[in-house]
């Protein structure tokens, strides 16, 4: 195997940690809703213990990507490969964290029957996995189509966000005694919101490799 053939072949095992990481970060989130919804803490205790292997993977391919650099020196479109390949990394473990703070806050509602039931969050927590889903895809296939389409979706977020907390912070008045688990829940509406917001981050990363100019569509 030639330098460059076998250079070609680590930038492609570096994607294939990076989607590795992708599919942990998405389990892990809709596992957390599900756990949620049915107020199970013993699988919100596992989403939380098993945190630790998306951090030992992003570990990896931060290595990995240093690796790259130091020994091949690369330049311009391969050397953003890597690059972007690390900023992504960074975005998908900050994902899976906010699924670690769905568990932690599906532990404290605990049993305690849930003010209503939960379609928002749902809802919102549909459009940000499909977002997850697409946004792979576009970095697999290096495309801004796909990219643009998730980043249009955050503002589907964004509303029901708006929605669901403006509902929320109602209760509080109705229902001064369940405080504790209108804040969870507000929690949870946040952590999807920011999680969007990763998402978001990633498909300008993927502008950014295939364009080479950064893009902010987060606004």
């Amino acid at each position: 195997m030639g330098v460059r053939e076998k250079f070609q072949y680590d930038l492609q095992e570096l994607k294939d940690k990076l989607v590795e990481l992708g599919e942990y970060a998405l389990n892990a989130l809709n596992r957390a809703i599900v756990a949620l919804e049915q107020q199970n803490i013993d699988d919100a205790l596992r989403i939380m213990e098993e945190d630790a292997k998306v951090d030992k993977l992003e570990e990896k391919i931060n290595d990995f990507a240093i690796l790259l650099i130091a020994k091949q020196q690369p330049v311009a479109i391969d050397l953003r490969r890597i690059m972007v390949a690390v900023k992504i990394a960074s975005d998908l473990e900050r994902i899976a964290d906010f699924a670690v703070n769905i568990a932690k806050s599906t532990i404290r509602i605990g049993n305690e029957p849930l003010i209503k039931p939960i379609d928002h969050i749902k809802k919102m927590h549909q459009i940000a996995s499909s977002m997850i889903e697409l946004t792979m895809k576009a970095f697999e296939e290096e495309d801004i189509v796909k990219a643009k389409q998730v980043a249009e979706m955050d503002d589907k977020v964004d509303s029901l966000y708006g929605q669901t907390i403006q509902e929320l912070l109602s209760y509080t008045h109705q229902m001064p005694e369940k405080i504790e688990q209108i804040t969870q829940l507000s929690f949870i509406c946040r952590y999807l919101e920011r999680t969007a917001d990763h998402v978001t981050n990633i498909t300008e990363s993927i502008f950014y490799l295939v364009k080479g100019r950064h893009y902010d569509l987060n606004n």
